[in-house]
């Protein structure tokens, strides 16, 4: 690996055929301090997963600096309330730090409650409150008893952990919301859509296609998601996990809680939308939505075959690159990859699993690296070393690539185009073709 990578880095970073030490490969773990992780802090972590909630109020206790973080950060959209496009901050001060921030929080409750008529506030706990120790438990309890409504504490100083703990705190937060009704739901039926943001309408396409196989939507977690459609999350037969990283928790705890089985899946690519669906028409186990599911996939993925079919004379041979937050997103992108003939030479996430890695050696070849809570060093000298013609990442990443003259494609929040789900293989594929094969390559290499 070179003298270029930090000692304690080497255990994160492998190939295939690499020999790990007895500690096996390194992830699930706090970033290396001095190498410029990628990752979002706690806080962001539990915002980007809440915010979406279509009809919430997001106070960020903290400086204002802060609640820059809104969002604008993920595209999620929304067919009703745009409530959720707001920042609210208590706007921390030297003062406020000196004498403790509970009481600023406590006013600004009170105004959203008057001027906004509220039902649902999350109350996020930033860096500075972690270290001045404001009472945000408190001030949310009071708060609740004072106004009928929910008051949801969110402890997040950034410092605390990685941004997987943010994604659990998020989670947690979820659960102390739905929980009081698990007891006043009907009978089970449909599924939850767990670990989906609707970033460019997506959630609003997987709905589609359950509404054409016969599976009824309960609720969606947190795309697209409201107040009153998250309270009915309980009386779902089934969950089913999109971005694990973010939700796999509240699966689990809902499995524990409300005896709701859930397991994961993708709608990123052809091969991985199509046993999806499959898979949660025989979870469902009703011969009418089998049925169904299996004519609607078979007609989808003979579409995608032949639209594929014109696009991988232009695209076959080409290396790609991806970087991003979890390990079931890129094991998506690696078979899609492999679906226009397009090789993954370097592979990374933010917050893998061990067990995401493990299938991500077994889809890739020999010398393909692999890395995880990579910084952009590390990520400029294997995209060189491996001859990467294209780097699939966040908006992070996008001035890396466009720095070593590589092609971009940003599958992350900023996107304004749906990638997931059978229409999400036409705009991917156009995307990547029309990323690699630009003239500007041309003349930027030959310079």
């Amino acid at each position: 690996m070179g003298t270029a990578v930090l000692e304690e880095r080497k255990q994160s970073i492998i190939t295939r055929d690499f020999a790990c030490s007895g500690e096996g490969f390194g992830c699930e773990r706090a970033s290396v301090a001095g190498s410029v992780s990628q990752r979002a802090c706690v806080y962001c972590g539990a915002r980007v997963v809440l915010n979406p909630i279509t009809d919430a109020f997001h106070i960020v206790h903290g400086p204002i600096g802060c609640a820059s973080y809104t969002w604008d950060i993920r595209g999620s959209l929304s067919s009703g309330s745009d409530l959720y496009r707001n920042s609210f901050s208590t706007d921390l001060r030297e003062k406020d730090i000196i004498f403790g921030g509970a009481e600023k929080l406590a006013r600004a409750i009170d105004e959203i409650v008057q001027e906004k008529d509220a039902r649902l506030i999350f109350v996020y706990a930033t860096c500075i409150v972690g270290v001045i120790g404001d009472d945000i438990e408190a001030v949310c309890r009071d708060a609740e008893e004072k106004y009928h409504i929910r008051v949801i504490p969110v402890k997040a100083p950034g410092f605390s952990g990685t941004k997987s703990q943010g994604y659990k705190l998020a989670c947690e937060a979820m659960m102390q919301l739905i929980r009081p009704h698990y007891k006043e739901q009907e009978k089970p039926q449909g599924v939850n859509i767990l670990g989906d943001f609707n970033l460019a309408g997506e959630m609003w396409i997987i709905k589609n296609y359950f509404h054409k196989i016969g599976v009824p939507v309960v609720s969606t977690f947190t795309g697209d998601a409201s107040y009153d459609s998250l309270i009915r999350a309980p009386q779902a037969a089934l969950n089913i996990v999109q971005c694990a990283g973010s939700s796999v928790y509240l699966a689990k705890c809902m499995e524990e809680e409300f005896g709701i089985p859930y397991f994961k899946v993708s709608f990123f690519g052809v091969e991985d939308t199509t046993n999806s669906l499959l898979r949660v028409a025989h979870a469902i186990g009703r011969p009418e939505v089998i049925c169904r599911a299996e004519q609607f996939t078979a007609v989808e993925k003979m579409k995608a075959e032949h639209f594929l079919a014109q696009y991988r004379p232009h695209l076959a041979g080409r290396r790609a690159a991806i970087y991003v937050g979890g390990g079931f997103k890129a094991i998506s992108l690696i078979r899609q990859f492999a679906e226009m003939g397009i090789r993954t030479v370097v592979v990374g996430t933010q917050t893998g699993s061990k067990d995401d890695y493990e299938v991500i050696r077994h889809l890739t070849e020999d010398d393909t690296v692999i890395l995880d809570d990579t910084n952009p060093a590390e990520l400029e000298r294997f995209m060189r070393e491996m001859r990467a013609d294209i780097l699939v990442g966040g908006v992070k990443e996008r001035p890396l690539a466009y720095k070593l003259g590589i092609a971009f494609c940003d599958h992350n929040h900023e996107r304004k185009h749906a990638l997931g789900g059978y229409e999400g293989v036409v705009n991917f594929t156009q995307e990547i073709n029309l990323s690699l094969n630009s003239p500007v390559w041309k003349y930027l290499r030959g310079a």
